[in-house]
């Protein structure tokens, strides 16, 4: 990780679950670490809870990655404070209660903007930025084992609806901004993490009983993140699915 050290890595959805422990591997690993999230009082309490010295390399911005000129305005402050983006999670994600054909569009909307849109608004600017200071940076896409072909949760179980999609097509653009930084002669990874069920907010009370031990913590993911990071410069991790030890799917 010594390349990374005080290099700008950038989460979404930073104030809990994954993004939140990816913040604190990042900045305990040395980086300078930007935390996006609606929730800006989430962020503060999660910048208080690093010890001291590590306090001054953790940066938090309000954002909310489903309005693109939010997101916009937070890269460039992240531009301007710090320099650019080296480091990318697309981490910020929600799930809505419901069927796919009976569920309001708005929630339908609402998933798509935030799990798919957000994560393209981020990844162009970062790219760019990545590109126009020709870093060897990094992208990474917080995913599902939802978004992988042949994805099954069975009939007792509940609906993701729109969910799954977004996430078959948050998979379909890790791959096309693979081959796009390819054809490019980028040295930009991109890696996408596929993780099951993880015990974070959007997981209702419910699954997480039903589920009992087996499914994954956020750290779980976030370590997955550290190791795809601390990758030599010619090795790429491009895809890890990470599953709690017994999961079905």
């Amino acid at each position: 990780m010594e390349r990374w050290q005080n290099r700008v890595a950038v989460v979404t959805g930073a104030s809990s679950g994954i993004g939140a422990a990816c913040a604190k591997l990042l900045v305990a690993a040395g980086l300078q670490v930007v935390g996006l999230a609606r929730r800006t009082d989430r962020l503060e309490q999660l910048r208080q809870s690093l010890p001291a010295d590590q306090q001054k390399r953790f940066h938090q911005h309000a954002c909310d990655v489903s309005a693109e000129a939010q997101v916009n305005s937070a890269f460039e402050w992240i531009e301007q404070k710090l320099g650019g983006i080296d480091v990318l999670i697309n981490n910020a994600g929600i799930l809505r209660d419901g069927h796919l054909l009976d569920m309001p569009v708005k929630d339908i909307s609402d998933v798509l903007q935030t799990n798919l849109m957000g994560s393209i608004y981020c990844t162009k600017l970062a790219a760019n930025s990545m590109r126009r200071r020709q870093m060897a940076g990094h992208l990474f896409f917080i995913n599902s084992t939802a978004g992988l072909a042949g994805y099954n949760p069975g009939r007792e179980d509940p609906s993701l609806n729109v969910y799954t999609p977004s996430k078959f097509a948050l998979t379909a653009v890790h791959e096309i901004c693979r081959q796009e930084l390819i054809t490019q002669k980028q040295k930009i990874k991109t890696t996408s993490i596929n993780p099951g069920w993880v015990s974070t907010e959007i997981v209702p009370d419910e699954t997480k009983a039903q589920l009992g031990d087996v499914i994954l913590q956020a750290n779980d993911v976030a370590q997955a993140v550290i190791y795809a990071l601390s990758t030599p410069p010619h090795a790429q991790v491009q895809e890890i699915t990470l599953r709690a030890v017994g999961e079905w799917y």
